[in-house]
Order: C-alpha cells, then structure tokens, then sequence
C-alpha cells in the first residue's frame, strides 16, 4: 500500500507541473504545444538522471524510485497528450508541425535520457 501512495503523491506533483507547463507555455495561437514538449524532454532527462544516479551507485531505494521515476516522471510526462496533439496537427493539415513535433520529441527524449544516465556516472 506505501507504494501505491508513494506513485499516487509523485504522478500527482508531476501532473500539477505539467498542467502549470503547458498553461504558461502551449500557444493556443498558434497550436504550437511547447509546454507539453519541454515536460517531455525534461522528464526524459530527469529520468535519465535519476536511473542513472540508482544504477551507480545504489543510492536510491525502490521506493525513491516509485516516488520519484515512476510517479514524479510518468505524471511529469505525457504521452497521451503528445497523441492528441499530433492528432490535432494532422485533422488540421499541418504535417510540417505533426513531423518536426513527433521526430523532435522521440529524437530529443532519447536523447535526454541517454544524457541524463551520462552526466550523473
């Protein structure tokens, strides 16, 4: 039961961050969802960091990685809006905005975990 409350409180923080993310930063003007982009790049990196920092030198406990990883992150990030977004981009003919969106997001977030797991060995 500590676990379940421990993701509940980190996916809880994380949601909120991503929600005030995307308020002060997705343009509804322009549709261009640089909130939801930026939660997902630093959510890679932030994971990155923080798996990277667990597989070093086992200074996390599983329930800092529950509260932290698996809570913080996965409420911090968000697929299914990138979804909905790359939707919207589509119904509405946009596909310059769907590719540069979709490949920078799965480039970048790649690539952020993979640097996250670098700065902290």
């Amino acid at each position: 039961m500590k676990q379940l409350v421990l993701v509940f409180i980190g996916g809880g923080f994380g949601s909120v961050l991503r929600y005030l993310l995307g308020k002060m930063l997705n343009n509804s003007d322009t549709g261009i969802p640089i909130g939801t982009f930026l939660a997902n790049i630093l959510g890679s990196l932030l994971i990155g960091c923080i798996l990277g920092l667990a597989a070093k030198n086992d200074t996390l406990t599983q329930n800092q990685m529950l509260l932290l990883a698996t809570g913080f992150c996965g409420g911090f990030t968000t697929f299914s809006t990138f979804a909905y977004e790359n939707h919207v981009f589509l119904k509405s003919g946009d596909f310059f905005s769907f590719g540069l969106y979709a490949v920078a997001s799965f480039a970048l977030g790649i690539m952020a975990v993979f640097l996250g797991i670098f700065l902290v060995k």
